[in-house]
């Protein structure tokens, strides 16, 4: 199991949790931010730090975002696994779930 990021950072990217995240797990996509989950160590730092409430042990993400499990792991299906974000940075390599879902500011 691993940490998964959730809709709520869409267009938000706060990035308090990569302050916060030991081993640079945590990745920077155009519209959100991504937890590797074979890079995370299940440490759990990221998650009190997150000021939308997006971040959520795998096990207990709410239901009406339990699709972010596959999206976060979709968000690697090109990068592999890099051996953290410093290493490569933001990229604009949001999976298509995320690239459709509308704009906070267009919904607000």
């Amino acid at each position: 199991m691993t940490y998964v990021i959730a809709e709520p950072c869409i267009d938000i990217k706060d990035k308090a949790c990569i302050e916060e995240c030991p081993v640079d797990c945590i990745y920077e996509g155009g519209r959100m931010l991504y937890i590797h989950p074979d890079e995370c160590v299940d440490c759990g730092a990221c998650e009190p730090v997150c000021p939308v409430e997006s971040i959520y042990y795998e096990d207990d993400l709410p239901g009406q975002w339990a699709g972010y499990s596959q999206i976060n792991a979709d968000f690697f299906a090109e990068l592999g696994s890099p051996g953290g974000a410093a290493k490569i940075g933001p990229t604009d390599n949001d999976p298509i779930a995320v690239k459709n879902v509308d704009s906070k500011a267009e919904s607000a």
